[in-house]
């Protein structure tokens, strides 16, 4: 089917189960307006996020890449009554973009926002040793993905879900002899992913209004080790 067929498809979907959301509605169109890249996920994924948050019911919510607050805002409402979600984005400039719609969606009281690299935020989490999440998401530079990934595991235990966005890319992943950062980071991590004991994963590939891209899903199997870390993965 052609990528305006996926998109058609995407478009009905959408109606019948993510009917017209004036919170999500405004904060694209403050996103829009702050000069924010139009790269959040859709309607349809960002359901799937809330979701899957319910169903692990989870009270700690950890999400790498902020961007606009779009899919913060969807994670959020999957929540427990006490839960709490903790983003890490690097730029002060999206960070207040965030803000704002979590003020406009009411959940600026159950979501902080820490600034800066995911990478130093995530060391810090590790070195304070705060309470394991229940689920992670994972969506930002895909370059650091393998290391996102150590880190996922350092900071939840076993029952928790982390998910990673963009894993497909257009089907460029599956290219051995890809030059490009990002593919190569994401090939790095899933093979990471793959062969990982204490995770059950799979891959989700999707169509529709963002194109052909995917989600990685695993299923935490045991916690962390005293030694984890993290540590440098080869690509495949």
């Amino acid at each position: 089917m052609p990528d305006e067929g996926w998109a058609g498809v995407d478009r009905y979907l959408g109606e019948e189960f993510v009917p017209s959301d004036p919170v999500l509605d405004a904060a694209l169109r403050e996103s829009s307006a702050a000069g924010l890249p139009s790269i959040q996920v859709s309607p349809l994924q960002g359901r799937l996020l809330q979701v899957l948050a319910e169903a692990v019911r989870a009270r700690r919510i950890l999400e790498i890449g902020t961007l606009g607050g779009y899919s913060t805002i969807c994670l959020a409402r999957g929540l427990a009554a006490d839960g709490r979600l903790l983003s890490l984005e690097l730029s002060p400039h999206h960070a207040e973009v965030a803000r704002r719609n979590l003020a406009r969606a009411g959940l600026d009281d159950r979501v902080e926002i820490r600034v800066g690299p995911a990478l130093d935020s995530l060391a810090r989490l590790g070195a304070a040793g705060e309470e394991p999440f229940d689920l992670v998401f994972i969506d930002a530079d895909k370059t650091s993905y393998p290391q996102y990934l150590d880190w996922s595991l350092r900071l939840t235990s076993a029952g928790s879900l982390i998910v990673a966005d963009n894993v497909v890319r257009q089907g460029g992943v599956a290219d051995p002899g890809t030059r490009d950062p990002s593919n190569v980071g994401i090939r790095a991590f899933l093979h990471r992913l793959a062969n990982e004991p204490r995770v059950n994963a799979t891959v989700i590939q999707t169509v529709g209004s963002k194109g052909h891209d995917g989600f990685a899903l695993g299923v935490v199997l045991s916690g962390p080790t005293p030694s984890d870390g993290p540590s440098r993965v080869n690509p495949a």
